[in-house]
């Protein structure tokens, strides 16, 4: 809704002239600049209103404070309850006075006077001891608005102290801000015309008639081939787009000028354009060509390979065979060269598309399964699966190509996630085989399981049991290839409603030590 607001004000901002908006912007600024000086001017006056008022306050809390330390008689305190009632009486401004003898775990009151109904809270008098400086807020009371004090009594005992809580009434500082207030609008207010009147007069003068004629200047120029000058001197912004103005419309005659005769090869260069548009499409056409090729023979390349030894085979044996005719032996030898010739080229596609070698390294299975199962953390939770992890301490350390390794776990664990869509478990055990130079590593799920005559197709690669359209069917493809390649051996064994477990047998490091 707000978004179509302000759509709605920028559309109907467009059809106002300059001279309102700029009235507007200025109205706005002056506006804002006043309401924010008059709330800081209000908000200082009134601080400096309260701390006269607190002032007067402390002076009459020090007064009891020092008649209490003089007399702290039983007749001293109804001498101090009744002057303390009198003060009260023939000051107006004076709303309560109160006395509190204060000790660790209690408050108790001692003497007062007042003439409206507060009870002091008892954690203000307790924190305002702590901090040991007196305490002033504004207070509501029956009698209208006012500001209390807790004035603490100083040289007192650790254990015990007398505190002094006094109301003055605030209607006269709530009158000066009142009346405050009320000045600050109408003068505002009276400033805000007054600069209206001064932005309406002066506006002819500095925007609008200089304004309509650059205006008619360039509605002239452009009638006239740009041949009329703006007549403004001035070194102000005006004169400056003047100048601007002026030199633009002299290089526009300059090119209208040389217009004329570059209008005649202008169908040349047209041409000359048009062939270079067509020749820059042509080879983008040869690239697109050229790439598809690269992807048709790198997927003929995997299986030309085996024809091309049969036919190169075939070819040798008839060669070693006597009695062929010349041209024959001639174009058998042309078979041989030929096939081994495309051979070379399969291999080369081959090596081009193979992955870098294999970094091996001694690993501790268990640092290994540190850095891959919290990748995989987001997918459990979000499938609502649990994984539990056994590792035997006493195998011993691999030697393989981590990051490949990781690559495996995590396809088969992604596996285990897609058989298991409503959640479950997946335990990963460690332990040394029954071949002590081979370390067992289980990946064992509670999904759907395998049935039994798919177990033999789950590592053909593109071999899937879900419909989706996309490359499927890699994942455990990748890991016998990756597996095979540390020396290993996979093992897949499942049930139909109880689970798949997955077996890699990796050997185990000869080399001491490992990370």
């Amino acid at each position: 809704m707000w978004k179509k607001y302000i759509a709605k004000v920028f559309a109907y901002n467009k059809n106002l002239t300059v001279k309102v908006r700029l009235i507007a912007i200025i109205v706005t600024g002056l506006a804002v600049t006043m309401a924010i000086w008059g709330f800081v001017q209000l908000t200082a006056l009134e601080t400096i209103l309260d701390e006269q008022q607190a002032k007067r306050l402390e002076g009459v809390a020090e007064t009891v404070v020092s008649f209490y330390h003089n007399f702290p008689t039983k007749k001293g305190l109804a001498a101090l309850d009744a002057a303390m009632k009198d003060h009260l009486q023939s000051d107006a401004r004076l709303a309560r006075i109160d006395i509190f003898y204060v000790k660790k775990t209690s408050i108790d009151y001692v003497a007062g006077a007042s003439r409206v109904q507060y009870d002091w809270p008892d954690n203000v008098i307790s924190s305002t001891i702590a901090k040991k400086a007196p305490f002033y807020s504004k207070i509501s009371t029956e009698g209208g608005p006012a500001l209390g004090l807790i004035y603490p009594a100083t040289g007192e005992a650790k254990d015990s102290r007398i505190v002094v809580a006094i109301i003055g009434f605030s209607r006269a500082n709530a009158e000066i801000m009142s009346r405050a207030g009320y000045l600050l609008i109408f003068s505002s207010i009276g400033l805000l015309i007054v600069i209206l009147l001064v932005l309406a007069l002066s506006y002819r003068w500095i925007i609008d008639s200089p304004l309509k004629l650059i205006i008619a200047t360039i509605d002239e120029s452009q009638k006239s081939q740009y041949i009329k000058r703006i007549p403004i001197a001035s070194r102000d912004e005006w004169g400056q787009l003047a100048d601007h103005f002026n030199m633009m419309a002299h290089e526009i005659q300059q090119v209208m000028a040389r217009n004329l005769d570059l209008t005649r090869h202008l169908e040349d260069r047209v041409k000359e354009e048009t062939g270079k548009v067509v020749n820059l499409q042509k080879q983008v056409d040869d690239l697109k060509q050229l790439t598809a090729l690269g992807h048709l023979t790198a997927n003929l390349a995997h299986d030309l390979g085996t024809p091309l030894h049969s036919i190169s085979g075939l070819a040798k044996l008839l060669l070693e065979k006597e009695g062929w005719p010349p041209d024959v032996s001639h174009k058998l030898n042309l078979i041989v060269q030929q096939t081994q010739r495309l051979d070379n080229v399969i291999q080369n596609v081959r090596r081009a598309t193979r992955l870098p070698e294999p970094h091996f390294e001694v690993f501790f299975l268990q640092k290994i399964l540190n850095d891959t199962l919290p990748l995989i953390e987001p997918l459990m939770q979000k499938n609502r699966v649990e994984i539990k992890v056994d590792i035997d301490a006493a195998i011993p350390p691999i030697y393989v190509d981590q990051y490949r390794i990781q690559t495996a776990l995590f396809n088969i664990i992604q596996n285990s996630l897609e058989a298991m869509p409503d959640g479950g478990k997946i335990f990963v055990r460690a332990a040394v085989a029954k071949e002590n130079n081979f370390v067992a590593i289980t990946i064992e799920d509670t999904g759907t399981g395998i049935e039994p005559q798919m177990l033999e197709k789950a590592c053909e690669p593109f071999f899937s049991t879900h419909k989706e359209e996309g490359l499927r069917g890699l994942g455990l493809a990748i890991v016998r290839d990756i597996i095979k390649s540390h020396g290993g051996t996979m093992e897949i064994k499942s049930k139909i409603g109880r689970g798949t477990s997955l077996i890699l047998y990796l050997p185990a490091s000869q080399l001491q030590g490992g990370i």
